[in-house]
């Protein structure tokens, strides 16, 4: 019997294969301000997938336009985010077996299944419910809380020892809240990640068909 009692899931890249949806909102919002700094922008945010969109546009007018946005010129960034993303990471494919995988573990009753995501809490609720997919997870645990702290909360709140986690993530914020709570750790690698984790020695799969499978052998 596998070890595993709970899967951390982030979603963009994990469940849905939507990175490229976010990745080009963001182009798409700071392409007024110039090529170089849009490219910028995405450069960042591939390499920090996961943190929260709040945090990021805080930081790309700050490093890249010399701005100090406050909290409602944030929120009017975000909105203007959700926006144009919403619709296109609810029509985007699921990876391949994911859907498959998440309904087969619904059935282990060993196991419970979460949701940590870089996502707004009340967008997450909102795209896992248009999706029918709220019945397959015990908590959805989006933004501004961190994906550090979800995971001490989650623990504490279920009782789960490090070892007895699966942490499933495609960005560097997903390995670093595995690695800060000693999870075991499963990275789902696709062409935005490639190069961040090519130095890093880490379980990688394409895709969540064998996941099952996967985690009988943890």
């Amino acid at each position: 019997m596998s070890s595993i009692k709970a899967i951390f899931y982030d979603f963009d890249g994990v469940i849905k294969d939507s990175t490229e949806v976010k990745t080009l909102a963001f182009y798409n919002l700071y392409l007024p301000f110039g090529k170089d700094v849009a490219e910028k922008v995405i450069e960042h945010h591939k390499k920090h997938g996961g943190v929260s969109r709040f945090e990021k546009f805080k930081i790309y007018h700050k490093e890249f336009l010399g701005e100090d946005l406050s909290k409602e010129q944030i929120e009017e960034w975000a909105t203007k985010f959700s926006d144009l993303v919403l619709k296109e990471v609810i029509k985007s494919p699921f990876v391949k077996g994911a859907k498959e995988s998440i309904e087969a573990l619904n059935n282990d009753e060993n196991i419970k299944q979460f949701i940590i995501t870089g996502t707004p809490q009340l967008e997450i609720e909102f795209i896992i419910s248009a999706l029918k997919l709220s019945n397959y997870f015990v908590q959805l645990c989006g933004s501004p809380t961190n994906k550090i702290d979800w995971s001490e909360r989650l623990m504490n709140k279920y009782n789960y020892k490090p070892k007895e986690v699966l942490f499933i993530g495609d960005a560097l914020t997903d390995y670093d809240a595995a690695k800060f709570h000693n999870f075991h750790f499963l990275l789902r690698s696709h062409q935005e990640n490639n190069v961040y984790f090519k130095n890093l020695n880490v379980e990688k799969v394409d895709d969540l068909v064998d996941l099952t499978t996967y985690i009988k052998s943890i």
